[in-house]
């Protein structure tokens, strides 16, 4: 592998989508409400998209510590654990995406003021808390409340709030969906990992669960985001146009039938990815129907 495929296999390029949805449905609310400004946008996209690489960068540490990725793992290498990359480099890779977050954090709380840093901070202790510190709570099954708060609520809220420093009931309202799916990614990943997990007496929520009971949440999130999304949208809490985002339902289906039948490495990794697409689509569907509604 050369360094950049090292270093963009570290990144797990294919999470970052995750980071930008929040951000786009903040922007179309943000449009929809007269106060979209392009620097506060651009700004906001990268604040997550660093924080969302400094926390990937993180876990592949972490994990790597406490043992956690083996060779038996169904999931791609992971670079430390694999000896690609040295825990002291993955650790500096992950101090410079946090300054650069903080960088972006900077910018922000010019436009919307200092409530913006207090946010990031939070955001940041609580992404190295995850697999890192004395007591990880991703270790304890904490880690879909983590990402629902923080990659849900906090990051759409927050997105919506770098405009005008305000937070309509309708972010917090389409959080909810947004939460649930990208909650969702974390329980097929953890699904996928629930064996090596459980040896390396790592307790996700899915090796406390059992795999029967994760697959039911994982479709409980993955299918319920949408009637949420349009029980919203008819009582007029959010608007209009993001009752568009419910037709993505029906690509809820595949993920949801690998994650109940499949037992491979593939076909997990698979399921991983379409939710991850779904929830991106979704996003980008709520950001633009809320975009276009007068």
């Amino acid at each position: 592998m050369t360094a950049v495929q090292l270093w963009t296999t570290a990144a797990r390029v294919h999470t970052l989508p995750a980071a930008v949805t929040p951000v786009m449905v903040g922007a179309g609310l943000a449009a929809h409400d007269g106060v979209f400004r392009v620097d506060a946008l651009i700004w906001t996209l990268i604040g997550a998209l660093a924080i969302q690489v400094a926390a990937n960068f993180a876990n592949d540490a972490s994990d790597a510590h406490r043992g956690a990725d083996t060779e038996e793992r169904l999931g791609p290498p992971r670079m430390v654990s694999a000896g690609l990359i040295s825990p002291a480099r993955m650790w500096l890779a992950t101090a410079i995406a946090v300054a650069v977050a903080a960088a972006a954090g900077v910018a922000l709380a010019f436009i919307a003021g200092p409530v913006i840093l207090v946010i990031g901070v939070v955001s940041v202790l609580a992404m190295l808390g995850y697999v890192g510190g004395p007591m990880p709570y991703g270790y304890r099954g904490l880690g879909e409340l983590f990402v629902f708060v923080f990659f849900g609520l906090v990051a759409t809220v927050g997105s919506r709030y770098v405009y005008d420093s305000s937070a309509p009931l309708a972010v917090w309202l389409l959080a909810i969906p947004v939460g649930m799916l990208v909650t969702a990614i974390l329980v097929a990943n953890n699904y996928r990992d629930l064996d090596t997990d459980e040896k390396a007496g790592k307790r996700t929520l899915a090796v406390v669960l059992g795999p029967q009971r994760t697959q039911t949440l994982f479709a409980v999130l993955t299918y319920g985001a949408f009637p949420v999304i349009v029980l919203f949208g008819l009582l007029r809490w959010t608007p209009l146009g993001t009752l568009f985002a419910a037709f993505w339902v029906p690509f809820a289906t595949k993920p949801v039938s690998l994650i109940q039948t499949a037992t491979d490495g593939p076909s997990l990794i698979r399921a991983l990815k379409l939710t991850a697409r779904l929830h991106l689509l979704t996003g980008l569907s709520l950001a633009a129907g809320a975009a276009i509604t007068i």
